[in-house]
């Protein structure tokens, strides 16, 4: 799976980590649910560090579409809250 992290690039993730992932995520949807700043910004970074830890760089001449779109480290609640699913921002 090709997860990209807006203004930083792709990751190569396997389907293995995609459980961990979704734990993350779990803590991202929950602060945004609860307007909760610190916890939000606290949980994007263990997200984002989390597909830095498990995933691989994926090539940067490469044409291929991602499978997932992650915001950007600096992107606020109120973003994050736009680009949420039902699923959160990892589908799963």
């Amino acid at each position: 799976m090709i997860v990209r992290i807006l203004g930083e690039g792709q990751f190569d993730v396997s389907d293995g980590a995609i459980d961990r992932l979704n734990q993350l995520d779990a803590a991202v949807e929950s602060s945004v649910e609860s307007g909760d700043e610190e916890a939000f910004a606290g949980a994007l970074a263990a997200l984002l560090e989390g597909v830095r830890t498990v995933g691989v760089a994926h090539a940067v001449d490469s044409l291929d579409e991602s499978d997932l779109i992650l915001p950007p480290s600096d992107a606020t609640i109120d973003e994050v809250r736009q680009l949420l699913s039902d699923d959160g921002l990892i589908p799963g």
